[in-house]
């Protein structure tokens, strides 16, 4: 119980970083200078790094320990976020987006979640998995929500204290960077038992992976698509597009986004419910259709308060998937797979979502064409929802064969 309290606490805390990141990240770097075309190459650069890394990190850690691979992941993040605070060089913050551990988006990213999902999955029965992994979208959820809120109101009050907007928001890149200090105590807490119980010796391991390669390799490339359609709307640019279009300030921007984060979280104990009910695939495709739907909504909206109700929908169902999405990757795979799998598809999921938002960053700069990462954001998420269906339908989780026998 003390592991999975400590994972827990430790996907609390980053995602209260990450919160609180998104909402000033944008906003800092066109402060600093950068041009809105530069702002979307950064975030895609740092992705691909985020990419990179996750990929080396989670591959190898059933093998050398996970651990040791989250604790090298939070002293990345640390070092990330004093860099961007200290510098306003370009060639810099580009390589500190690469090396190290930064979210634009206030989503999961890094090695962190791979590894964390095959230590609860261990964790855990087949029957709790998707309960646990609700709990566990829940308590990240909430947190983003709460670093959201944070993030707008105390850059707000530090520039009404006299402090300058570029001043405020490295206030919070160094406040990121000590999140990765407290992850790095907090995983050195962890016991042996999150680390894997049978280290694979298979000759045809690659990447981690022996039987499950064609499972994984599917799901990654779906996953991909996915990602790359919301690449185009990450929260740090959907931030940036509402003060673009209605002028909206930080203080309220980090409200709206503290909503959006707590209805996505409170939506996940739904879809473990839904799950049991109707299956993991089903819950995964049938939740995520209408709230594509209402996403390519939400830029047709005349008034700041439409297109802020509709954002709010959207959020209340979006992210149902995501448990359930987690929790069929760890059932489908074998358990000395499941870091593997997990930081597998996770990376395609980043490579996927850092090449959209360099060109909505070109797309921002024409205010005519401001509304066209909607579309493509919400058109392409359901092409990828029928595709996931047709593909998986038929492949069934260890607990739902279980039950049907």
């Amino acid at each position: 119980m003390q592991d999975r309290t400590l994972l827990f606490v430790t996907r609390s805390v980053r995602l209260f970083a990450y919160g609180f990141l998104s909402v000033i990240l944008a906003l800092y770097l066109s402060r600093i200078g950068l041009s809105d075309a530069e702002i979307g190459l950064l975030v895609t650069l740092t992705l691909l790094g985020d990419a990179a890394i996750s990929l080396l990190i989670t591959t190898t850690a059933d093998r050398v320990g996970r651990r040791r691979m989250l604790l090298l992941g939070a002293m990345l993040m640390a070092i990330a976020g004093v860099v961007f605070a200290l510098t306003e060089s370009v060639p810099l913050l580009v390589v500190a987006a690469i090396i190290g551990v930064i979210s634009p988006g206030g989503n999961e990213i890094g090695p962190f979640l791979s590894i964390e999902q095959a230590a609860l999955s261990q964790l855990s029965s087949d029957e709790r998995r998707t309960h646990v992994f609700a709990w566990y979208t829940l308590s990240g959820s909430l947190a983003a929500a709460a670093g959201a809120l944070a993030g707008g109101w105390i850059t707000q009050m530090l520039q009404m204290a006299g402090l300058t907007a570029v001043g405020s928001y490295r206030a919070l890149l160094f406040a990121y960077a000590g999140a990765g200090v407290v992850l790095f105590v907090c995983f050195a807490l962890l016991s042996p038992r999150v680390e894997v119980a049978a280290p694979v010796r298979s000759p045809s391991t690659r990447f981690g992976l022996h039987r499950s390669r064609n499972v994984v390799l599917k799901l990654s490339s779906l996953f991909a698509l996915d990602a790359f359609a919301g690449g185009f709307i990450v929260q740090s640019i959907l931030v940036y597009w509402f003060h673009l279009e209605f002028g909206a300030d930080t203080g309220l921007l980090g409200t709206i986004f503290f909503a959006a984060n707590l209805l996505a979280g409170l939506s996940s104990l739904l879809a473990s419910r839904l799950a049991r009910r109707f299956g993991l695939v089903n819950t995964m495709v049938f939740t995520h259709i209408p709230s594509n739907l209402l996403l390519l909504l939400v830029p047709l909206m005349p008034t700041l308060e439409l297109a802020v109700a509709v954002l709010l929908a959207r959020f209340a169902i979006s992210q149902m998937d995501v448990p359930t999405r987690q929790s069929y990757t760890m059932a489908v795979v074998a358990p000395d797979e499941r870091s593997a799998a997990s930081g597998i598809t996770t990376i395609a999921r980043s490579v996927g979502a850092s090449l959209s938002p360099a060109l909505t960053g070109i797309l921002l700069a024409h205010p005519v064409l401001r509304s066209v990462p909607f579309f493509l954001a919400g058109g392409l998420k359901i092409v990828y929802d029928l595709i996931l269906y047709w593909s998986f339908r038929q492949v069934r989780p260890p607990e739902e064969r279980n039950a049907s026998n």
